[in-house]
């Protein structure tokens, strides 16, 4: 028998389209297995959420979990833990009874396949806990695949590169195995805190297919620079041995650097580019934000070109 599955779609409330896409798309895997939805709704009301959700699913000719067959069911909850993204995942975990959870941001969307593809990867390795894939980034008319050339993702990976295609929508665990750490400042780098002590108990299974549609440029944290620095200070004080490796040091330093620009912090901005310099004397972020504080060129559009392109700062 197939593997039960809980899936944890995170909300505010305030993306009702974007909601029912991604709970249709879960709806929609074909997978043979049970599936279970939990859309957990942050700092709102959830009873607008929970009728536009029996709206759609009255849609599809079905019911809310009372009355929904066994293999599809979708309950809507109000986040019970910490407010913001890591308390309403956990609120999430807390509530599945499933042998394992996933991951679906309200604005993102999973592809055909996404669930058999995942499930029998995890199946073929026993001994692995976690698994990803490869993404598709939805940017304005664009979309951009972004592939990790691998099928196994490390540990060292994920110090090296932040792996942007190891997405919070793509996971997929063991239930059990793992919960989201409520302390991350302002629900920032939660995922790759995730990913990083996966990778440390296990190598990740991926499936490098792009099975999961990635919006960017919607998102309530991009520009949020100051909760950025805090959760990249917050990752290094977690994880020191991201800033021991050059290339991850200066990645991170070259952020730092770039967050701080944004924020009109020149001196800081000098600092860490400074840092991420003497790390690695190639990195891209240094003149990237050497420019945003001289005021050559503005953060936003600093990120908009990067995103058209499928790629973050």
């Amino acid at each position: 028998m197939s593997p039960s599955v809980g899936v944890v779609i995170p909300t505010r409330g305030h993306r009702p389209r974007q909601l029912r896409a991604a709970v249709r798309a879960a709806l929609a895997q074909d997978y043979p297995g049970p599936v279970e939805i939990v859309v957990v709704v942050d700092g709102a009301d959830p009873a607008p959420v929970i009728e536009q959700v029996a709206d759609l699913l009255a849609g599809r000719a079905m019911a809310l979990r009372s009355t929904a067959t066994p293999e599809r069911g979708v309950r809507v909850l109000g986040n019970r833990l910490a407010p913001g993204l890591p308390g309403a995942r956990n609120t999430g975990i807390a509530a599945l009874g499933t042998d394992l959870v996933a991951f679906c941001d309200d604005d993102d969307q999973w592809l055909s396949g996404k669930l058999a593809a995942q499930v029998a990867a995890l199946s073929a390795e026993p001994a692995a806990e976690f698994a990803s894939c490869a993404i598709e980034v939805e940017y304005g008319s664009r979309r951009i695949p972004r592939r990790a050339g691998t099928r196994r993702v490390t540990h060292r990976h994920l110090v090296r590169s932040r792996m942007a295609m190891v997405h919070s929508s793509t996971f997929l665990f063991r239930r059990g195995a793992l919960w989201v750490d409520e302390s991350a400042p302002g629900g920032q780098n939660e995922d790759w805190d995730l990913a990083l002590r996966a990778a440390g108990r296990h190598p990740i299974v991926h499936v490098d297919r792009p099975l999961v549609r990635v919006c960017w440029g919607g998102s309530t944290y991009a520009t949020h620079w100051a909760d950025r620095i805090a959760g990249l200070e917050w990752m290094i004080a977690r994880h020191p041995e991201l800033v021991r490796d050059p290339r991850g040091a200066a990645r991170i330093y070259g952020q730092l650097a770039f967050h701080h620009a944004a924020l009109g912090r020149r001196r800081e901005a000098g600092r860490w580019a400074w840092r991420a310099f003497a790390s690695r004397h190639g990195e891209p972020r240094v003149p990237i934000a050497l420019a945003v504080a001289l005021g050559l060129i503005s953060a936003r559009a600093v990120l908009s070109r990067l995103h058209h392109h499928g790629h973050g700062i």
